[in-house]
């Protein structure tokens, strides 16, 4: 392993590394999701509308939201080898910076009227650094979290991912809607959806600053002289851990789905199938989030004492009988808005909130994040990073109908991989094999 005499030598602190590591990740999330709450404000800065229909230019902004996910697994790939030879700390800078470079050249974009067809290709281009940042993320994010966390506690330490999505996406969804209050939609349409890019960029400088001060995991769990050596191959993990693999990529599909429905896309959809106000599916999201958020430690110490198998049934039952009836639901009311939303919230988290442990648990640490990446970010891209998509080609086809039943077919493939992966809860992750 090539990491540095140094980290070799350096005490772990598991809190330090706890804050440290969710802090990062908070600013990620900021970043990612900016794009997909500002999209109704930029959207016709970068394409063309259409006389058929208003829909055109979100439906093509979410496009471009989609192509990011599709640069996921590609990063999951050689951003998960490279924490696997070099260290999750380096592999969790380089991140960071991808993200930076992303959102600032959104922030700094000159749109279609000005530049012409080149305005969505450097959109695109943004979006692609974003997506290879993103896909490298969140697995090696979660190795290093779970790998910093005292005995007994994996589950708990685990939460704390989605604890910092959730941190990340209610810091920008509040100052999103703070800044649309203040400055109003036209101007926010005009220029005010760069600020919160640039916002983003700024903070991802800070969190690599702040990630550079964290000690290195992977020599904690695996010894230079006891470690097999990692394969320059980035398909190794794949190929020695199919069955690993393809229960990862199972309970990736619903739980990307319900993460980027229930928690981020869910704003738009409130608008266009229940006719809500921006300003009345910002507050909801906001305080539904905060509620989410809190939920998941929670979720995380129940697994520690019962087990992760009994979150995932939980999840995956519950988001099957649930679903259909609460999109059936057409109102507008602000209270109904919340139970819709933190219903759907509540349930994801028996899921989110042992993601990582699940997945840190069944791979051996030389192949952890390059096991943990491909899988994971490709089950993400194909349909977590779609639903915007989906649930927008839909309503402008006329069979928003029909997307509730989309949600219940991941959340039963999720199922379907919680059956199949064993109990880890109380499993040693320190050694060669998991």
């Amino acid at each position: 392993m090539k990491i540095e005499a140094s980290d070799q030598t350096a005490v772990l602190n598991p809190r330090r590394q706890l804050i440290a590591g969710t802090i990062g990740h908070s600013v990620e999330f900021f970043d990612f999701l900016a794009y997909s709450y500002l999209a109704v404000y930029f959207a016709s800065s970068f394409f063309p509308s259409s006389e058929s229909s208003g829909l055109v230019p979100l439906l093509s902004a979410f496009g471009v939201f989609a192509v990011g996910f599709l640069a996921r697994p590609l990063a999951g790939l050689f951003i998960g080898l490279f924490a696997d030879r070099y260290g999750r700390r380096r592999a969790l800078s380089l991140t960071i910076s991808l993200m930076a470079g992303g959102s600032l050249l959104v922030a700094v974009c000159p749109t279609y009227s000005q530049i012409g067809v080149a305005a969505p290709v450097i959109l695109t281009v943004a979006r692609i650094l974003q997506g290879l940042s993103a896909g490298g993320e969140y697995t090696t994010a979660g190795a290093f979290i779970v790998e910093s966390a005292p005995a007994g506690r994996r589950g708990f330490y685990s939460s704390f991912m989605f604890v910092a999505s959730g941190i990340g996406k209610l810091t920008c969804l509040a100052f999103i809607t703070v800044f649309v209050a203040l400055i109003g939609e036209d101007a926010m349409r005009d220029y005010g959806w760069r600020i919160p890019f640039a916002v983003g960029a700024l903070a991802a400088i800070v969190a690599w600053y702040i990630r550079r001060g964290t000690q290195e995991t992977l020599e904690t769990t695996v010894s230079d002289e006891g470690a097999a050596p990692v394969s320059r191959n980035p398909l190794n993990a794949l190929q020695r851990y199919p069955r690993q693999s393809l229960i990862v990529f199972a309970i990736a599909t619903g739980m990307g789905v319900g993460q980027y429905f229930w928690a981020t896309y869910l704003t738009t959809y409130f608008q266009i199938q229940n006719g809500a106000s921006a300003t009345t599916t910002m507050t909801v999201g906001i305080i539904t989030l905060i509620l989410y958020t809190l939920a998941q430690p929670v979720a995380g110490l129940i697994s520690d004492r019962y087990g992760r198998k009994p979150c995932m049934y939980a999840f995956g039952v519950g988001t099957v009988i649930v679903t259909p009836f609460l999109l059936s639901i057409t109102s507008s009311n602000f209270s109904v808005l919340i139970c819709i939303q933190l219903i759907g919230l509540l349930l994801l988290s028996l899921c989110t909130s042992i993601t990582s442990a699940v997945m840190v648990e069944n791979f051996p640490p030389h192949v952890r994040v390059s096991g943990l990446g491909f899988p994971y970010s490709l089950s993400v891209a194909i349909f977590g990073g779609t639903v915007p998509l989906v649930a927008t080609s839909l309503a402008n086809a006329g069979y928003s109908q029909y997307f509730p039943w989309y949600i219940v077919a991941t959340a039963i493939i999720t199922l379907m991989g919680a059956i199949a992966v064993p109990e880890t809860f109380r499993s040693d992750i320190s050694g060669e094999e998991s």
